[in-house]
């Protein structure tokens, strides 16, 4: 009976989960899917609907959605200007010359695109990853697969990403104590994904492309044709650094945006777009689309902090399940859930340092800190909510399922990778 106790919170979770995942499947679509998933976690947390009702417009209204909203609006106006306007083809065409193996153009722009920690980010590198992938005669799962995995293959040891930020200050360690163990999770994104999903998905045919393709190689022309990017990236991770440095008020996500308004009106002068251009955009469903199902991340989110579901679930690991658990399963559970980093650092970490210090454990902290580290990342990657995912998908025009199940493979082996790191850790 108590150990039935114990996993109710658990249980509770994974059934409004699997109903999320049923709307999912019969295509009742995924703003509603993941409205309703929340809808139903309250109840089952004993939410009322004037509870669940006000809690979902609140989180209409918070900062952080605000920022996302326009971010991820702003990422979807320059990939379209880059796609519409042919700029994204001119750019693969001047890198011809430096990258002439297909399988390193197909990652090349998402892992650059994965050192700017950019929400929704991986529908920034869409349409170069498109570009190519039609020239391959590449299925629209393969290169929604590629485009997401390799849009996050930095993030265990990227000093910029929230998650590790957070993580450094709620564990009061410096960064050197943690990237220096978690530095292989990099390297074990990249060796998966080579294996389970590029190593065999090029077809035949495109193998020798890299022979066909011209040898030009004018840096000018590259700077060019990529100038929108590099505005964005360079100009995003330096506005996020000097505000960091002096203004630490501000909240960094102006940064991002300030950068990106400046790369759209970069590429509409380069392109001549004018104002027809905007309202074609803005009148787009796909747009519409995208901003509604992060609205409802947003509510299932907001929703499942007001019930208090991690809570308890920390609740029930603090008091019954063993502290390996605890470190595993909570941090991939709510990664799972919530589909972000800070979530399931935010949210688990602090009952973890409490376990460690309660059992006088402290010197294992960063052990402990890694394995729940690569858990809860495994949990974010496998998200079907991942807002990454959730837009790939849709940019390819891939079915949702098919493509979920291409990740389960590499997350298992980036998992266990996780788990290798924390026996090395501990005995050595």
């Amino acid at each position: 009976m108590e150990l039935f106790s114990a996993a109710l919170p658990f249980i509770k979770v994974l059934s409004a989960f699997i109903l999320m995942l049923a709307g999912m499947r019969f295509k009742i679509g995924l703003a509603l899917s993941i409205f309703l998933g929340g809808v139903f976690m309250g109840l089952f947390f004993g939410m009322g609907p004037v509870a669940i009702g006000s809690n979902g417009m609140l989180a209409l209204t918070r900062e952080k959605f605000l920022f996302l909203i326009t971010i991820v609006g702003l990422i979807m106006i320059l990939s379209d200007a880059l796609e519409r306007s042919g700029q994204s083809r001119r750019l693969m065409d001047s890198l011809s010359g430096y990258l002439t193996s297909p399988r390193l153009r197909l990652i090349f722009f998402p892992a650059l695109i994965g050192l700017l920690p950019m929400p929704g980010g991986a529908i920034f590198s869409a349409p170069m990853v498109k570009t190519m992938g039609e020239e391959m005669n590449m299925r629209g799962e393969d290169q929604a697969v590629i485009n997401y995995w390799f849009r996050h293959v930095w993030e265990m040891a990227w000093p910029l990403y929230p998650g590790i930020i957070l993580t450094l200050a709620l564990a009061n360690i410096p960064i050197s104590a943690l990237i220096s163990k978690t530095w292989p999770g990099v390297f074990a994104m990249f060796f998966f994904g080579w294996f389970f999903l590029l190593r065999n998905t090029i077809p035949e045919a495109s193998e020798t492309m890299q022979f066909a393709v011209g040898r030009d190689r004018r840096l000018k022309r590259v700077i060019r044709e990529g100038l929108p990017l590099i505005i964005a990236i360079i100009g995003a991770i330096g506005c996020e650094t000097l505000l960091a440095s002096f203004a630490r008020t501000i909240p960094f996500e102006w940064g991002v945006i300030a950068a990106l308004l400046a790369a759209v009106a970069g590429i509409m002068i380069q392109n001549r777009l004018g104002v027809a251009y905007l309202r074609q955009v803005f009148s787009k469903k796909s747009l519409w689309e995208m901003l509604l199902v992060i609205a409802a991340i947003f509510i299932f989110k907001d929703i499942m902090q007001a019930a208090g579901i991690v809570e308890e679930m920390a609740s029930a690991a603090g008091s019954g399940v063993a502290l390996f658990a605890a470190a595993c399963f909570l941090p991939f559970l709510v990664g799972m859930v919530a589909g972000i980093n800070v979530a399931f650092v935010g949210a688990t970490f602090p009952l973890l340092i409490g376990l460690l210090h309660n059992l006088g454990m402290d010197e294992q902290l960063v052990p402990y800190l890694v394995v729940a580290s690569f858990s809860g990342f495994t949990g974010v990657m496998i998200s079907p909510i991942h807002i990454c995912f959730v837009l790939t998908c849709n940019f390819f025009g891939a079915d949702l399922a098919r493509t979920w199940r291409r990740l389960v493979a590499p997350c298992c082996g980036f998992a266990a990778t996780g788990g290798i790191l924390f026996y090395l850790l501990r005995t050595f």
